[in-house]
C-alpha cells in the first residue's frame, strides 16, 4: 500500500520560512518523480514544484520561483519543499504526489498525500 505523508505545515508570518516534508512508503521511491501542489478552498489545485527521479531536474510555478526549493533524499524516501519569503497568497493546503512521468499536470500523478495546511499571516 502506497502512502505519502506530508508534515511541516503551520502558521507563519509573511516573510518567514517553512520546510515541508513528504515521506513515501510502499513504492520504489527513486523511480518516481515527485511533485508539490496546493489548493485554496473554492479553487482548483495548482502545481507548485516537481523534481525528477534523481536530484537535478526541477521545475517551479512562476509564482514560487526563486522563493521555494524542492529537493529529495532517495535514501530516506522523502521529498522536501523549502519555502522562503512566504506571502499571504501562499496560504493553502499543500499536497505531495508521486508520478512515473515528469509532468506538471495534476491528472498524471499516481499517488497523493492527505495534505498539510500552510497559513501565512500578513
Amino acid at each position: 500500500q502506497v502512502q505519502l505523508v506530508e508534515s511541516g505545515g503551520g502558521l507563519v508570518q509573511a516573510g518567514g520560512s517553512l520546510r515541508l516534508s513528504c515521506a513515501a512508503s510502499g513504492l520504489t521511491f527513486s523511480r518516481y518523480a515527485m511533485g508539490w501542489f496546493r489548493q485554496v478552498p473554492g479553487k482548483e489545485r495548482e502545481f507548485v514544484a516537481l523534481i525528477g527521479w534523481s536530484i537535478g531536474m526541477t521545475c517551479y510555478a512562476d509564482s514560487v520561483k526563486g522563493r521555494f526549493t524542492i529537493s529529495r533524499d532517495n535514501a530516506k524516501n522523502t521529498v522536501y519543499l523549502q519555502m522562503n519569503s512566504l506571502k499571504p497568497e501562499d496560504t493553502a493546503v499543500y499536497y505531495c504526489a508521486a508520478n512515473q512521468l515528469i509532468s506538471r499536470v495534476e491528472g498524471t500523478y499516481d499517488y497523493w498525500g492527505q495534505g498539510t495546511q500552510v497559513t501565512v499571516s500578513s
